[in-house]
């Protein structure tokens, strides 16, 4: 077998992240009623309390914390911690949104080379960070080779796997 370089493991797309929450039900409903996730069935042979969600390409798995009171909730909104980013459609439609909800949120802007992408941080019940953006606009550029593309997942699937053109 030839061995991959740019794909070691043969991955093919990302397909869920787990949390651990203090209340699988709070957790529910915020990423149901915020992010527009799906509840999905869970393995029954699981003998721990969690939920499993499914939306915009990936799963979340839910996972009751034995011990929730332990779990340490962040207060502050810190675009530089760790988080998961969603694109969007109308940056000033999650905006109205987040405000209408009452949803605590920072927002930030990053520009490169002319280019603006606009983005909005906010905690789920947790204190785990989720940012909404409009990142597509922003081009994934490759430190060797290949030229630079959008974030589009059509110009992300040609970056990784680029199709031969036979003459």
């Amino acid at each position: 077998m030839k061995e991959n370089t740019g794909n070691p493991l043969h991955l093919k797309s990302l397909n869920h992240i787990s949390l651990l929450c203090r209340s699988v039900e709070e957790s529910m409903s915020f990423y149901q009623n915020v992010l527009g996730f799906l509840p999905i069935r869970r393995p029954g042979s699981f003998d721990f309390d969690g939920a499993w969600l499914f939306g915009h390409g990936i799963g979340i798995h839910l996972l009751q914390s034995p011990e929730p009171e332990k779990l340490l909730k962040k207060r502050e909104i810190n675009p530089k911690d760790n988080h998961i980013s969603f694109q969007c459609e109308s940056m000033e439609a999650v905006e109205n949104k987040l405000k209408e909800m009452e949803i605590e949120y920072v927002r930030a802007v990053v520009e490169e080379g002319g280019i603006q992408v606009d983005q909005l941080f906010f905690h789920d019940p947790d204190g785990f960070m989720i940012e909404i953006c409009n990142c597509d606009s922003l081009p994934v550029v490759p430190l060797v080779g290949e030229m630079a593309r959008s974030c589009s997942p059509l110009n992300i699937q040609h970056l990784l796997h680029p199709t031969q053109i036979h003459p």
